[in-house]
């Protein structure tokens, strides 16, 4: 016997009545009247399981668990054919014997999923009849009452729907399986084949993950910490919520002790011991992480974590691997030269996307995706600053009211916001006077952005955002025409992408086709765009981004090609911008810090952030013909409204 097994079998006269809890509130029923219903209800549904195994002739063969391999991998390539990634393939699972497993894991496991473990039969009767009279008296399944063997068959064989047909199921194929192999066989492949989150598959890889070590070095507290996880591992992951994750360590120890399975002091150590944990490894190995991440975070949303993990997809991706490598590349040279510039601690972020498609080229998440795999390009919402003006300005366009030669006093104002007044400044303080909107853009001053916001409405600047895609809370206050709103990289590339295809638009993706295993097509994000803008007043808000760079504050962005561009930076220079485009590529670069503070006094898009774009698409365009941008002349202009 092992020592996991007389250790459980020695305290199996301790039950768990923790469940009668949940009656509380059912009527006014006796502890006596309730043990009677649920030895009852136990016998009944023992005794019908029984029955139901010999006629449940139609459910797998357990027998085939002698021989069983896990699922079907799926793979991530560039647009290419080049493997970027494979996904929950035997780099994500590590087969390991139940005596390479930390004996404090076995128990922590046993504890929180199945106390009776080594004496039940495939079902627990006491459980499952506490489970029923829960459920009864919820109307539906609200407990499970199931084993480490019921989960384990569910787990391989049978679908998550939670239904009364697929517990009896469970229980069915419990049974069979507890007749076949042994007791260490069955936890070993459980242990072996549970989800532990981020990607882990198996007690080996998630012990790697969380805490650099080996199954069989956990402590009790590291332990009890992950035995904690299995229910809802990436709610309850300390890499998202260490408060948590302690949280559920200690009923974890708690049901330990409860059971005599450790002592006192036992319980207090590992309370008290230090969590020193590892490093994410999701996707360990991955050519481009922040491509792999951002691709099956997509997939997972759109079709679940379980088709990703097992269904065997074939996914190609929009990006080229060398087109990516020198985004990569070029993002950490400049992190290193804004260093030695003085921006200390900062972070880049970049996206490439081909306006024609909507397909993005090149997403760089950060300088390095090895120290985070936090994607700054698809998840961190920032203030764009002036790089928000655009959308003001195109509003006014297409109002049909104004032409990029249209007068606007850059002059002092005031409005009225709420009890207080708003006073708009620009950047130097000064006021410029009456000067065309080329000039107001070109130059970025605040004020006449601001006038020209009132003037055609905050709310259809608003409705303007929307259509591009930007869906960040946004409020129709004065100060709405400044960018103080959170946006994306990945946002403000595919918004100023439409202004490039004149109005045109796909829906923004990194993912090119997905099959499954047999080849059926699941995603074919062939571009079909849609016409949402108005092609004169996208053709004119280009004609004035392109006298940005020719004379304006994105002179640094100026290559050997028509650029339209606009640079951004905040007011407290936390977010410094340069968001550039030629007819063939749109790109997005960011420049700020993680704890969103200050970069640099007179930190400026313009200064710091145009040199990045323009090194990074000098490379990119290296083979790529020069194009013109079409003029407004060539479209319609808009009737006022």
């Amino acid at each position: 016997m092992s020592s996991t097994k007389s250790f459980a079998k020695k305290h199996s006269e301790i039950h768990d009545l923790s469940g009668f809890e949940f009656f509380k509130g059912v009527g006014q029923v006796t502890g006596g009247t309730l043990l009677s219903i649920t030895m009852v209800a136990s016998s009944v549904l023992a005794g019908g399981l029984v029955g139901l195994a010999i006629s449940f002739r139609d459910l797998p063969d357990v027998r085939q668990l002698r021989t069983f391999f896990p699922s079907e991998t799926s793979y991530i390539y560039d647009i290419k054919g080049k493997l970027l990634a494979s996904i929950h393939g035997e780099a994500n699972r590590e087969v390991v014997t139940l005596n390479q497993i930390s004996p404090n894991l076995k128990r922590a496991v046993l504890a929180s999923e199945d106390s009776h473990f080594y004496d039940h039969h495939g079902i627990n009767p006491v459980g499952i009849g506490r489970a029923a009279l829960v459920n009864w008296a919820a109307g539906g399944v609200r407990e499970g009452g199931s084993t480490i063997t019921m989960q384990l068959v569910k787990n391989i064989f049978l679908s998550q729907k939670r239904a009364v047909t697929r517990k009896i199921a469970e229980a069915v194929l419990a049974i069979r399986l507890e007749q076949v192999i042994s007791k260490d066989q069955i936890l070993e492949m459980y242990l072996n084949q549970v989800y532990w989150g981020h990607n882990n598959y198996g007690v080996q890889t998630a012990a790697r993950t969380y805490f650099n070590k080996s199954a069989e070095n956990l402590t009790l507290g590291e332990s009890a910490m992950m035995a904690g996880l299995i229910q809802a591992p990436e709610e309850f992951s300390p890499f998202v919520s260490m408060k948590l994750a302690k949280q559920k360590q200690k009923e974890v120890l708690g049901r330990m002790l409860e059971l005599n399975w450790i002592t006192e002091k036992e319980y207090n150590d590992a309370l008290n011991q230090e969590i020193k944990l590892g490093k994410i490894k999701s996707f360990q190995g991955s050519a481009l992480p922040y491509i792999t991440n951002t691709v099956s975070q997509e997939l997972i949303k759109k079709f679940g974590r379980e088709t990703l993990l097992k269904g065997g997809m074939q996914v190609q991706t929009t990006v080229d691997a060398g087109f990516q490598m020198m985004a990569e590349e070029t993002i950490k040279k400049w992190h290193k030269t804004l260093e030695g510039e003085g921006l200390k601690n900062n972070q880049i972020a970049l996206v490439a996307i081909d306006p024609r498609t909507h397909f993005v080229k090149a997403l760089v998440g950060g300088i390095d995706s090895k120290t985070s795999e936090f994607n700054r390009a698809t998840q961190a919402h920032r203030q764009p600053g002036s790089s928000f003006k655009p959308f003001v300005y195109y509003t006014a366009f297409a109002s049909g009211k104004f032409t990029p030669n249209t007068t606007i006093l850059d002059t002092p104002v005031s409005y009225r916001d709420g009890n207080g007044w708003y006073y708009p400044r620009n950047y130097d303080n000064t006021f410029m006077g009456a000067i065309p909107i080329r000039t107001a853009i070109a130059q970025s001053r605040n004020v006449p952005a601001v006038k020209i916001g009132k003037a055609v409405g905050m709310n259809k600047v608003i409705e303007t955002c929307r259509t591009l895609g930007i869906m960040s809370p946004m409020e129709p206050v004065s100060s709405l025409p400044l960018g103080a709103i959170g946006v994306t990289p990945l946002e403000m590339a595919s918004a100023y992408a439409t202004f490039a295809n004149y109005g045109w638009q796909s829906p923004p993706t990194i993912i090119a086709r997905v099959t499954d295993g047999s080849g059926n097509v699941l995603i074919d994000n062939t571009p079909k765009p849609q016409l949402v803008l108005d092609p004169w007043a996208s053709a004119a808000i280009l004609d004035v981004m392109q006298t940005v760079v020719q004379e304006g504050t994105g002179k640094g962005a100026a290559i050997d090609r028509p650029v339209a561009g606009k640079t951004g930076t905040t007011s407290s220079e936390r977010d410094i911008w340069f968001i550039g485009t030629v007819p063939q590529l749109t790109t997005a670069v960011w420049v700020g810090r993680d704890n969103n503070s200050q970069l640099a006094h007179n930190a400026t898009g313009g200064g710091m952030v145009t040199p990045i774009w323009r090194d990074f698409m000098q490379k990119a365009l290296k083979d790529v013909p020069v194009e013109n941008f079409k003029p407004p002349s060539q479209f319609s202009r808009p009737h006022p409204n």
